[in-house]
């Protein structure tokens, strides 16, 4: 396959491949065309997909999320069964990020970078979980997995707002508050391995989650729209998950969100930060 000349384009090349590890090399092969300055970028195309969005293997099988299975940080198997699942979620990430580049014209340049380093990101952190599953004996695939991720990116497809809204901001933003828990019981289990790419992934994350709510706040600012007010709007729109504690405060304010929102988790934090 020859190289795209034009970003959105090659985001929706990757975004199609089916194949989770040359997906991560195409990314990573964008990325650094675009960091070259050998990529345009044109906002006002309009493309047809030729393929299934997103492209994804045979398997995992997916089912709903109460199917996926217990994980039992005592065994190898429920180890396995974690991470197994942390890399279903970077996939899915990679391909909402690269979602956000292909389907949304008519935004700045720094729009489309900053979608294509969230990708370029989450494809790394795929790479990691899936390289450390490996050393559990299993690969990507072999346990089920559901896809409550990639139904809001479909959900929210013909709006930008309620996309920036309700999947970097709500979903992805739940992995601040779920990773420093999930973290610290790898490492009692005496997986320092898998705590340490949790540790790389919670530090991107929260750049990924600003990113998130900074074109949010614009798109706010550019309808005349009251960002609390519309997040609620939207939300109950859009039947988002209901936000639930325990929430790490430090890193959604180090990601972004507002005063107003984060007053409202009150006492119901974390007791150590990111």
């Amino acid at each position: 396959m020859s190289a795209p000349l034009e970003l959105r384009a090659g985001a929706l090349i990757h975004l199609l491949q089916t194949d989770p590890r040359r997906k991560c090399e195409g990314v990573a092969g964008l990325a650094r065309l675009h960091a070259d300055g050998g990529l345009a970028v044109d906002p006002a195309a309009v493309f047809d997909p030729d393929g299934a969005i997103p492209g994804r293997p045979a398997k995992p099988e997916l089912v709903p999320p109460r199917l996926v299975g217990r994980r039992s940080m005592a065994t190898l198997e429920g180890r396995a069964m974690l991470v197994h699942a942390l890399a279903h979620i970077e996939f899915n990430a990679i391909n909402l990020a690269l979602d956000a580049v292909w389907r949304f014209p008519g935004m700045p340049a720094d729009y489309y970078a900053d979608w294509l380093r969230v990708a370029k990101e989450e494809a790394c952190h795929f790479s990691l979980l899936d390289a450390h599953l490996a050393t559990l004996g299993h690969a990507y695939g072999d346990y089920p997995g559901h896809d409550s991720l990639w139904e809001m990116v479909e959900k929210t497809r013909g709006d930008i707002l309620a996309r920036m809204a309700l999947v970097p901001r709500t979903l992805e933003a739940r992995g601040l508050d779920a990773i420093p828990p999930l973290r610290a019981k790898l490492a009692q289990a005496g997986d320092q391995a898998a705590a340490d790419i949790l540790d790389i992934i919670l530090r991107d994350e929260v750049g990924h989650v600003e990113i998130g709510n900074r074109w949010y706040l614009g798109l706010c600012a550019e309808r005349g729209l009251e960002p609390v007010a519309t997040y609620e709007a939207l939300a109950a729109q859009y039947k988002a998950p209901v936000l639930k504690g325990p929430f790490n405060v430090e890193a959604r304010r180090r990601a972004g969100f507002l005063d107003a929102e984060l007053a409202r988790y009150g006492g119901d934090s974390l007791s150590f930060g990111a």
